[in-house]
């Protein structure tokens, strides 16, 4: 009993901070389109719904895709989730939608303080959920390792994540106060290329099981989503100077 009352709490923990993260994402959504992001979410609206779903089909099928394949590679059958796996994904329907629609123009802008919020805010439920969320480190002598529920000191990767969100999210504001001009056109490209670096980075720290090499699965995600990005904003650049 005492095993299950202690599961129940860290899952109504893990639950609360899921809420707290979908409120913060709206709740700066909504701020940043009033103070700086109107004219990129006009172009949103010009796509009508059909982009939305596209969107939320593509968060969806990668989310579960992704995180379920990871624990089945590691040998654990269970269904799991990924906010890496979600964003390839929500990239991979939203990129296909555009080629078929001839768009040309990002539209991913005024979702970089959403996304930012959700890692920075649900990092720290699956942190205190422990070992049973799957997202813990590997074994650590560092003073900051925390015990997750098994004995064993490890690498608290989830708040190394939600730090490194945090910074980028000050430096989002910042170029958004300046009305910097490159980061309006590729402030999305930024934010997927800096998500999937730390994120590339924080993998060796997880005790996952590798495809090739020391690389995980999360690795080859995060090096597609790194080239992705980087492609982008070479084009962003070509279009810029020409």
């Amino acid at each position: 009993m005492r095993s299950v009352f202690r599961d129940s709490r860290e899952m109504s923990i893990h639950a609360l901070f899921d809420i707290a993260a979908s409120f913060s994402s709206a709740a700066l959504t909504f701020i940043c389109y009033r103070w700086r992001l109107k004219n990129a979410a006009s172009r949103l609206d010009a796509l009508g719904l059909f982009y939305a779903l596209s969107l939320v089909f593509g968060a969806v099928i990668g989310g579960y895709f992704f995180g379920t394949l990871n624990l089945w590679l590691g040998g654990i059958h269970e269904l799991s989730r990924s906010i890496l796996g979600a964003l390839a994904g929500a990239i991979a329907a939203v990129e296909i939608f555009k080629w078929q629609r001839g768009v040309n123009s990002s539209t991913g802008l005024i979702f970089v303080p959403a996304f930012c919020a959700t890692v920075i805010v649900g990092r720290w439920g699956c942190y205190f959920e422990g070992i049973d969320d799957q997202t813990y480190g590997t074994p650590s002598t560092l003073p900051w390792a925390g015990d997750f529920g098994d004995g064993v000191l490890r690498h608290p990767v989830q708040l190394y994540e939600s730090f490194s969100m945090l910074a980028f999210f000050v430096f989002a504001m910042i170029m958004l106060a300046r009305r910097d001009q490159w980061f309006m056109r590729c402030g999305f490209y930024l934010l997927v290329m800096f998500y999937a670096g730390q994120r590339f980075l924080w993998e060796f720290l997880k005790p996952y099981a590798t495809l090739i090499g020391p690389f995980n699965l999360f690795h080859l995600v995060c090096a597609g989503l790194i080239a992705y990005a980087l492609f982008m904003l070479g084009k962003r650049h070509e279009r810029s100077s020409s």
